[in-house]
């Protein structure tokens, strides 16, 4: 793991400059998943962890910072732990519901869809490359091309929802973003 990643996350996490409620997407589709096992990718402070853990989801919750884990342990049905995704492999077939918000690491694709029981899904949502954003991650691989989750994810699930749109974040700034919601074949 990036010393320096995990620093920077750990500071934001202190000075909690993170939503805490869970974003639309997530509440439009979490609901649709059939069995109460789930994975929170990346999952920061947790906002997405502690809502699927109210719709009575068991919920894996993983991310870099030593901080953000710290603030998840001891709650109930939250299996928070500090991984290090450069080297830390997601159990085959596991979960039943996938979430990964605003965060891309693409050589988790197909972990990600090996790591769902059949009929699982995944809910991501990112950034996108786009020339009008107004802020976007600093690194230009933390965003997608236009088209690169269908590209993807079409070819071994179901595409339920995939939409690139222009939204206003939490800071005020217009950026391009993806959400996908994807059924295991």
């Amino acid at each position: 793991m990036a010393l320096a990643d995990k620093k920077r996350w750990n500071e934001k996490y202190q000075n909690n400059q993170i939503p805490n409620k869970p974003i639309k997407f997530i509440k439009e589709y979490a609901t649709l998943s059939t069995g109460k096992q789930a994975l929170d990718i990346a999952c920061g402070l947790g906002r997405h962890s502690k809502y699927l853990v109210s719709l009575g989801f068991e919920v894996d919750a993983l991310d870099v910072s030593s901080v953000a884990i710290e603030g998840l342990q001891n709650i109930a049905n939250i299996d928070a732990k500090e991984v290090d995704f450069d080297t830390y492999t997601l159990p085959k077939e596991r979960y039943d519901l996938i979430v990964c918000t605003y965060f891309l690491e693409r050589k988790l694709f197909p972990q990600m869809i090996e790591a769902l029981k059949p009929s699982g899904r995944i809910l991501l949502e990112t950034f996108l490359h786009d020339e009008n954003n107004e802020r976007t991650p600093s690194n230009p691989a933390f965003r997608l091309n236009k088209g690169e989750l269908e590209a993807y994810f079409g070819k071994q699930c179901t595409l339920l929802h995939l939409v690139e749109f222009s939204a206003v974040d939490y800071k005020g700034f217009k950026t391009m973003k993806t959400s996908m919601v994807a059924r295991k074949l």
